[in-house]
């Protein structure tokens, strides 16, 4: 190919634009990255035909706020996110605007009503890997030599983990001098990395996540929830008796598997879905909104290394709350089969996020979580007073990375559970509520102890059979209900000051 067709490859530069409209600046983010994008398949396309081009770059776009000021141009609002901590420069890349449309809007809106200052927009310099540019039904290697494979490096950006950590996150980004501080827990290519890792441990499109999760570790939880929500498939929403699930319009399986709800037409994302031929890792199930506010239930599998993996990805989505809702270990002898334990405080011996967030961090309760979750075991069991705390108690829930650590020397774990006046045992819920924690996402834990190893009571097939029929369907209603209690709350009064920093980034 000659210098002259490589040069016409090159995305197009968008110099950085003020905007004083959310809309027009989210116009201005959608055009720089569909061109990008654009660019590298087509890039793509000739080099896979054998085309000999020069290298290829295409970058995401960025936005970014200046302000001279700790002033704002409105009083200060309950709210805990957008707005910058002084007076700077701030920004960040972006990605998927056709997917965080809404997100990025709300969020720029947030910027020019705190600041009154225009937003700017334009290319970034962080380039968009290659594999990034393509949809998930596109393969790069597929029909390419070993060698023709190697020379992709040559022509092409791709993925860079230096340019995908989790230091803003963490607390530990420091900017270089000079250089802008982060607007964003998440830069762009960090989002397009968890947005395909998504894709391969549930089994489905982030397109299809809502913005509230339940987490599970038993498969019983799952069964119950597709039974729910084929269930209401079949019902169209009535009039006469309106009710919450009238704005659910879809059930949504691994492989993208779409169940329309009866009435509604098929869309054209639909035909994409294909039955696969075994479950992934941490199947996901959607049950699907309008507004994306529906529930999406995954269940991780048993260990805190699967609850830490699915929740580092789920992250970039931004939901408004995640929920555990598994089985623990009772450690009380006032406890039996079937109770629930409410967490309002962890201990870590899962080891999973030792060095992005230090033991010594505490992990608060949230008492918008705690509130609904209570609320739901009353309203969905019926019971209150000492009846409900007959079958109900909130105490400290102890995660371990151990699941046979019942086999360990005597006294081992079981003297810290007791200095620790833990009251459950489990292996992914403190995971859970620390990374929750660690990217700002409103986290909650309702467990339903199945056996209690310290008191002789261990997991036997016929008493775990019929512990599975009475309480799984009841409590998943639960965590339905708590969803719908938090939903009515809405996202401003969610996103808890509790989990943000003195200095925090403006996004959400």
């Amino acid at each position: 190919m000659t210098a002259t067709r490589a040069q016409a490859l090159q995305a197009p530069f968008f110099a950085p634009e003020s905007f004083l409209d959310a809309q027009a600046a989210l116009n201005r983010a959608q055009q720089i990255h569909a061109a990008g994008t654009a660019c590298l398949r087509e890039a793509l396309q000739r080099f896979v035909a054998g085309d000999d081009i020069g290298p290829v770059r295409a970058c995401y776009p960025f936005v970014r706020l200046r302000t001279d000021t700790v002033a704002r141009a409105q009083p200060p609002s309950h709210l805990a996110y957008g707005f910058v901590a002084g007076p700077g420069v701030y920004e960040t890349t972006l990605t998927r605007p056709d997917l965080f449309g809404d997100y990025f809007r709300e969020q720029f809106q947030l910027l020019l009503d705190n600041h009154g200052q225009a937003l700017e927009v334009g290319s970034s310099t962080q380039p968009i890997p290659l594999h990034f540019a393509l949809s998930e039904h596109e393969h790069v290697e597929g029909s390419l030599s070993a060698e023709r494979r190697l020379l992709m490096r040559d022509v092409f950006d791709l993925p860079d983990l230096a340019a995908m950590d989790d230091g803003i996150a963490n607390g530990t980004h420091r900017s270089a001098p000079g250089a802008p501080e982060p607007l964003a827990l998440f830069t762009a290519p960090r989002v397009d990395y968890s947005l395909h890792r998504l894709r391969h441990y549930t089994g489905c499109s982030p397109e299809h996540f809502q913005n509230f999760v339940l987490f599970t570790n038993y498969q019983f939880y799952i069964d119950e929830f597709c039974r729910l929500g084929q269930g209401l498939m079949q019902r169209a929403p009535d009039p006469a008796a309106p009710d919450e699930h009238d704005d659910c319009i879809a059930f949504v399986e691994p492989g993208n598997l779409v169940t329309r709800r009866v009435g509604l037409p098929a869309e054209d994302i639909d035909a994409l879905g294909q039955a696969l031929p075994r479950l992934p890792q941490m199947p996901a199930y959607h049950l699907v909104r309008r507004d994306r506010s529906g529930i999406t239930m995954v269940n991780i599998g048993v260990g805190p290394a699967n609850a830490k993996t699915i929740s580092d990805h789920i992250a970039v989505l931004r939901p408004h709350a995640w929920l555990m809702l598994g089985h623990c270990a009772g450690l009380r002898n006032s406890q039996a089969l079937g109770d629930y334990v409410l967490a309002h405080a962890y201990v870590r011996e899962d080891h999973v996020l030792d060095e992005e967030l230090p033991l010594w961090v505490p992990i608060p309760p949230l008492a918008e979580i705690q509130l609904a979750l209570e609320a739901a075991v009353a309203q969905v069991t019926g019971l209150k007073g000492a009846e409900l705390k007959h079958i109900f108690r909130t105490g400290t829930v102890a995660s371990t990375d151990n699941r046979n650590w019942e086999l360990l020397p005597y006294p081992g774990p079981e003297r810290r559970f007791s200095q620790s006046r833990a009251v459950a045992l489990d292996m992914e819920s403190a995971t859970l509520a620390a990374n929750g924690f660690r990217f700002r996402v409103p986290y909650g834990t309702l467990l339903c102890v199945s056996d209690k190893p310290l008191h002789g009571e261990i997991k036997l097939p016929g008493m775990a059979n019929q512990f599975y029929r009475e309480r799984v369907d009841q409590h998943l209603r639960i965590g339905l209900r708590a969803v719908e209690l938090l939903r009515a709350q809405g996202p401003d009064q969610l996103h808890s000051r509790k989990l943000r920093s003195f200095a925090e980034v403006a996004f959400q």
